[in-house]
């Protein structure tokens, strides 16, 4: 027992002196390159000299950023999530000057830009040295691996031994249709998958196609997945009459009511309620741990745990280095893709301009790099559940489309971080199977206005009688990664909100989601029925069906008929009574009417519910957003996502049975929690390979530091 003490402290020091050497050979390096470093006093030292002041310098500042960077970092967690990025450069230069001025007789000196540039320079060194010799210490490894696996289950048993039982990670890859999944793995583009479903080998995962509720969108679908309960979420933002307000699903104050009411309606606290962590997501879950969680980012203080995971990230200067240099080349890569498409004259196409590359870029990079290293230190730390979201395909598709070359490099990358949750997997201390799924898939099509020069609310006033602007303008855009942008800047409540809201009162109030509509007439208290609609507007439900851009209208019947489904050329369904056709959702599939007629039992379902109109050949739809790829109503692959999941677990349904809803994915989730099938597990993978990807990162990829507190001295 004393020889393994012994030997664990001579690794720990044998990397700290490795890590402080080459730091050095950087620092004399960067000293000879850059004309404003310097290690020597202005009349000339020795190589010695330089050397042992070098040496001095990196020592110095080795110990400052261990010591005092986390602390400087803990102070600004409440600083917003992105400024936090760009303050790490300027506080890492600061600490290499501070460094600089311990350093006898005065010989380091640097102006403050070299300095930010040298101390950015020796972090990723040093961290990539101390990461590449940790990993490979598997003695070391194994040994805290252990003892992390021995606090927990001391932790559940009360000191109690045994098995411990496998933790399973749910990865949602916001977005992604089972088809575009398919065909990736089949492609070549996500090999990790190909594998997993068996392409060269044996399967280990099976994949099932689930179908969404009529609202297709991350809202309802992860409410619902997460919480049990999606019901009374018509869509992706709707209007309530009770309350006056317009909810949408990304608002942080939407996400924390919306949470609130599924908890009351399940009186559950969600699927990661016992030792569950929730990373990245519109909603909680009921975890304990949290990051980047929308629905708490409207609290304020020490007691918002929602932005934890940018401090646990950033705690580590190297990080910040990385990921800067991956977003600049992302925004780069955008520009030119937007470009390419401007001048092949692509179509369909939208404006990708302003702030979008910054957005995509944070989707793609930072908020990436973030949620996966936060599920690295939940597998490190031994944790039960967790559920987290990427979200990069989806907000890229919505600007590029489903398909081509631009998604697909997103799809790479997703499957790269795939790849390194199962690597890590290998060494945490406990099993972990590893669950991929998504919350809705994407269909292609041009949007509303390109193809009939007006939006839907124009269109809606050209039906009441109201003035129609000559120019349509521009609708809000439903992508996920918005929420995450400015959850991380403070600002909380989405821009061009209030503009939801009616100039009059005797205007209606229309939103978009995706190829989904609402139409609600703010000064009538109740939910307004057919006849109504006729008397007050008589022109408006004919224009609105008889449009050759809309698919079909949901109003409620007169007469206590129930819900009644309107199409073109007075074609209509009554949903509560038997009906000899489908009529208006012919197209739509055989789970339309019972997606349709489950949405109209909610209390906040608009007045007029419309639904575009889609072309079943080619799966195309016309969003009422600016999106070229939608989703959030009927039509296409956006009503198809995926469930991929390890043989270990039952199957999600039986044999020639369909799974519909997003509340049934979560009985099936929550049955798999409580699923233990196969050898008794180990506390350690077996598996022998250096998880290098981990520290280091693969080809183009960046490395991921260890985000739980107990398993941090594994990687510094």
């Amino acid at each position: 027992m004393r020889r393994e003490r012994w030997r664990a402290v001579g690794s720990v020091l044998w990397r700290s002196v490795a890590v402080w050497l080459v730091s050095t050979l950087t620092m004399l390096a960067l000293a000879g390159i850059l004309p404003d470093f310097q290690l020597q006093s202005d009349d000339g030292d020795s190589a010695t000299r330089i050397a042992s002041t070098a040496a001095l310098g990196a020592g110095a500042f080795g110990l400052l950023s261990s010591l005092v960077w986390p602390l400087l970092v803990r102070a600004l967690l409440l600083v917003p999530a992105l400024v936090l990025g760009l303050l790490a450069f300027a506080l890492n230069g600061s600490l290499l000057l501070l460094a600089l001025s311990l350093i006898p007789d005065g010989r380091g000196e640097a102006n403050p830009e070299t300095a930010v540039v040298v101390a950015a320079v020796m972090s990723a060194v040093a961290s990539a040295t101390g990461g590449a010799l940790a990993v490979r210490d598997d003695d070391a490894y194994r040994r805290r691996l252990y003892r992390l696996a021995d606090r927990r289950r001391r932790r559940r048993a009360g000191g109690q031994t045994g098995p411990v039982p496998p933790g399973t990670v749910f990865i949602q890859l916001d977005g992604v249709g089972h088809d575009v999944l398919r065909t990736a793995a089949d492609n070549g583009l996500m090999p990790t998958v190909a594998g997993w479903l068996g392409q060269g080998g044996e399967p280990s995962h099976r994949l099932t196609p689930w179908r969404t509720d009529w609202s297709s969108q991350t809202g309802a679908s992860q409410l619902g997945i997460l919480h049990g309960s999606n019901h009374d979420v018509p869509a992706f933002r709707w209007y309530e009459k009770d309350t006056g307000e317009v909810m949408v699903s990304n608002r942080p104050a939407s996400a924390a009511q919306l949470q609130r009411r599924a908890i009351e309606r399940t009186g559950d606290g969600g699927l990661l309620t016992f030792d569950g962590a929730s990373r990245g997501n519109l909603f909680s879950g009921g975890a304990e741990q949290l990051a980047l969680v929308l629905s708490m980012a409207a609290r304020r203080g020490k007691e918002n745990r929602s932005r934890a995971g940018y401090f646990a990230y950033f705690s580590d200067p190297a990080n910040a280095v990385r990921t800067a240099l991956s977003f600049v080349a992302e925004v780069g890569r955008e520009i030119g893709e937007s470009t390419r498409a401007r001048i092949r004259k692509q179509r369909p196409r939208i404006g990708r301009g302003g702030l979008y590359p910054f957005i995509r870029a944070f989707a793609t990079v930072v908020e990436r790099d973030v949620v996966v290293a936060a599920v690295i230190g939940d597998m490190l730390a031994g944790r039960s559940a967790v559920y987290a979201d990427l979200v990069a395909y989806d907000e890229v598709a919505h600007h590029s489309g489903p398909a081509g070359s631009d998604v697909d490099k997103v799809l790479q990358r997703l499957d790269r971080s795939l790849a390194l949750l199962a690597k890590v997997a290998e060494h945490a201390p406990r099993a972990y199977r590893i669950v991929v799924l998504s919350d809705h898939g994407q269909s292609p099509g041009e949007t509303f206005r390109a193809r009939y020069g007006l939006t839907l609310g124009d269109l809606v006033r050209a039906g009441c009688g109201l003035p129609v602007p000559r120019k349509a303008r521009r609708t809000h855009s439903g992508a996920e990664a918005r929420s995450a942008v400015r959850a991380a800047l403070h600002r909380p409540v989405e821009e061009g909100a209030g503009k939801d809201r009616p100039a009059g009162e005797a205007e209606p109030v229309v939103l978009a989601s995706g190829n989904l509509g609402l139409v609600s007439f703010p000064d009538v208290p109740h939910r307004m029925t057919r006849e109504e609609i006729d008397q007050r507007h008589p022109a408006l439900l004919p224009t609105l069906a008889n449009h050759p851009g809309i698919g079909f209208l949901l109003v409620r019947g007169e007469d206590d008929r129930g819900p009644v489904v309107l199409g073109a050329r007075g074609s209509e369904v009554y949903l509560d009574e038997e009906p000899g056709e489908p009529g208006p959702l012919a197209d739509f599939g055989p789970g339309a009417a019972d997606a349709v007629r489950r949405t109209d039992g909610f209390p906040h379902v608009a007045d007029i519910m419309v639904n575009s109109w889609y072309d079943p050949e080619d799966g195309e739809v016309l969003a009422f957003e600016e999106q070229i790829g939608s989703h959030g109503g009927l039509g296409g692959a956006q009503a198809r996502p995926f469930l991929l999941s390890p043989l270990v677990l039952s199957p999600p349904v039986g044999d020639g049975r369909e799974l519909v809803g997003a509340e049934r994915v979560h009985e099936v989730l929550r049955r798999w929690l409580g699923e233990y099938q196969g050898p008794e597990i180990p506390l350690v993978g077996e598996g022998s390979t250096a998880v290098d990807d981990y520290r280091q990162g693969g080809p183009g990829e960046t490395a991921f530091a260890v985000t739980d507190p107990a398993a941090q001295d594994k990687t510094r």
